[in-house]
This record gives C-alpha cells, structure tokens and sequence, in this order.
C-alpha cells in the first residue's frame, strides 16, 4: 500500500493503480495512451515498445478500457487534448482503432476536444488507416522522419526509405488531416552540416504546420549506446552538434517557423497543446503499458510490461510514484517552463523563487553572463543559453 511521507508518496512492493492516494474530485484535462507495439525496434530508442504482436492488439484495446474504467471513479477525465504514441500506434488495425475510440466515447466526453493527435512511422500508414483516423475525428499527426539520408536512417535502424515520408504526408492530406508535424534527429553519427541542410530542404518542401528537431542522445541501454561502448559508432564532435542546432534554428526562423520550445517549432497557432500541458504542468492521464500520468500534483507511471499490463487489467502494476514536496515542485515548474521561448513572467516567478534565494542567486548569475534575459516582465534562456539549456535548467531543480 502507499504510505505518504510528508511530501512524497513512497511506493511500496506490488503497489498497482488500485493504491495511489488520488485527491478526490481530480480532473484530468489531457489523456495519453501508449501503444507497445513496433514493426522493429530502433537502435537508438528508449521507448518501451515490443516488435509487432498482431493477436495481442484487441487485448491491449480491452486493458485500456479496464484501465480507464477503473480510474473514472477516482478522476474526472474531460480531455482538451488526447495523444496517441508509442510504439507505433499506426500498427493498429483499423477495426482495433473503432472498437477502442468508440468504448472511450461512451465512457468519456471527447466533444470538446480541440488537439488529437497520433504518432505514425511513414512505412505503416495506408490510404485506409488514415481515412479511419479522420472519421474518429484524428485531427493531427506527428510523422517519424528522423532523417532523409539512407546512410544515416541506417545508423538509426529505421525502417523506411525517405520516399515513404513522402507518401505519408502525401496520404494524410488527402484524408484531410491537415495538422503534420514531422521530426528530425540532427547530430547523427557521421553526419555533415551538408547532410543537415540536405534534411531541413527536405523537411521544408513538404510544409509542415509543425517541427520537432532533436540532438541524437544515446539512451542508456539502447543498442546504438552499446555500439558505441565498443567503438562501432563514434558520437560526432560537441562543436558541431552545437553548429547543428544553430543551423536548425536559423533555417526554420528564416522558414516563418516560431521557435516555441527548445526543440519544437510551428505556424502560428500550431504549437502541440498537448506538449503544452507537459511543459506548463497541466494535469493529465497517461493509459497503458509504460504511460505516466500527472494529477493534482501526484506522477506515476505504469509498469513497462506488455504481459504484466495485460494480465491485471484495470489494476497494473505502477511504478515511479511521487509527490514533490513544494520546494521541488516550485524547481521542476522552473525548469519546464523555461524551455518554452516565452520564458516564465515575473509576477509568476517572484513569488516563488524570491531574490535573495538560491535559486534567485543561479538566476541572477546566468542573467549576468547572457545565459539568460529578462525581457518585457518575463524570463527567458537566450539564444546563448539555449546552446546549453538542459544543463542550465537542471541548475534550478
């Protein structure tokens, strides 16, 4: 059973949903539900997934819903946003993604909703699926580029050639989803700045409403870090990360894309509401094998085991419970909120991070060498900051 300690709520051996000390009356505004399944496992992911598992997809369906039912009584869920990731939720068959959307509605009130989005790998979708998506009112999909480069798709392991990103776009307007985000992993091994630029052509001819750029990290315990461990793969050069992420800012600024969060862009009025709820604090709740969840304050998250998930259905096993004591919570809002471009605003800073204390004083010091500015009444990384954001952010936690 979950024992609370002050501020933290320790998790006990064999805890699962039925125990967490949820606040009654809880509303969570943003849902998220994780798909395991995957045609490959890439080498550089640290998303808990399992290669594909056809008969076991009305199953996991069922385990959503038990899931869900199960916290109904404890949480309001009247979501803004869903999110769909994974995994490859594009893996799911169309009849698996009716049954399953259909069960939610009757459960949950999904007319307000104003983001749905849904990640693909552009190998896996067809003409069908997506006209499926469109018609359970899918509005937005986030496509899994990574790169254009055949050479440098096969350092990552990822199974489409970059025609089919292409024909993905392609098939998705036609279905009339025509919110497209795209990612691209930048800092590859053996990468150029040429095969960069070569990528953010790419990327730009297809005019997405939104981008999301990442700097390859080797995860611990993926097969691209164990590759590397034994010299078969070499990291590239910090200086040229660095001239990377300078390049990407510049092109997508020049492109017309804000630059809203470290490693996110979009047209106006397309940033993801759903990220949003992330960085901002926003409550949510996260279904399925590995998904986390915030509420009121309390994160958990679900064990990452397919058969373990499967075989207590409405009643998983969780993991990684907590409440931060307010100290923390007051850091951890810092930190998120500061990777937005916006920054945070004064009236909302002073009161929780008052001159004269520590983390005041970090604030002042990063302030006084350029890391960071305060601009219109707000805080915000500058461009100098953002080169070393996640180490400065993890400062003020």
């Amino acid at each position: 059973m979950l024992q609370n300690t002050g501020d933290l709520a320790v998790l006990q051996p064999n805890d699962t949903l039925a125990d967490l000390p949820l606040t009654p009356g809880s509303v969570a505004t943003s849902l998220y539900l994780h798909v395991p399944f995957c045609v490959h496992k890439c080498g550089y992911c640290d998303f808990y997934s399992i290669t594909s598992q056809a008969d076991r997809q009305d199953a996991w369906a069922d385990a959503i819903v038990a899931e869900l039912n199960a916290l109904l009584s404890r949480v309001e869920v009247a979501p803004r946003t869903v999110y769909v990731g994974g995994g490859t939720p594009t893996l799911l068959e169309a009849a698996t993604w009716a049954g399953l959307m259909q069960r939610l509605a009757e459960r949950i009130d999904l007319s307000p909703l104003r983001e749905f989005s849904v990640e693909a790998n552009p190998e896996t979708v067809t003409p069908g699926l997506l006209a499926t998506l469109r018609s359970l009112g899918v509005n937005r999909l986030s496509i899994g580029c990574q790169s254009f480069q055949p050479d440098l798709l096969a350092t990552l392991e990822r199974a489409h050639d970059p025609a089919s990103v292409r024909s993905a776009v392609a098939m998705a307007r036609d279905a009339g989803i025509a919110n497209l985000s795209l990612d691209l992993i930048y800092a590859v091994p053996g990468q150029s700045l040429d095969q960069l630029d070569a990528d953010l052509d790419a990327l730009l001819d297809l005019a997405p409403d939104h981008l999301s750029c990442y700097s390859l990290i080797f995860e611990p315990g993926t097969a691209l870090t164990a590759r590397r461990d034994l010299g078969r793969v070499r990291p590239i050069d910090n200086d040229l990360e660095a001239a990377m992420y300078r390049r990407v800012i510049h092109r997508l600024h020049d492109a017309g894309y804000e630059h809203y969060e470290v490693s996110n862009w979009a047209r106006p009025d397309r940033a993801c509401e759903h990220n949003l709820a992330y960085w901002t604090g926003d409550h949510w709740l996260g279904l399925g094998p590995s998904a986390a969840s915030h509420i009121d304050g309390l994160r958990w998250k679900n064990a990452p085991h397919l058969g373990r998930y499967l075989g207590s259905p409405g009643d998983p096993p969780i993991r990684d419970v907590e409440r931060l004591a307010p100290d923390a919570a007051v850091g951890e809002a810092l930190m998120l909120r500061l990777r937005l471009r916006q920054g945070v605003s004064l009236d909302w800073l002073d009161p929780r991070v008052p001159p004269g204390s520590a983390r005041r004083d970090t604030i002042d010091r990063y302030t006084a060498t350029g890391m960071m500015a305060i601009t219109e009444h707000r805080l915000r990384l500058t461009d100098r900051g953002l080169m070393v954001a996640d180490a400065l952010l993890g400062e003020l936690l």
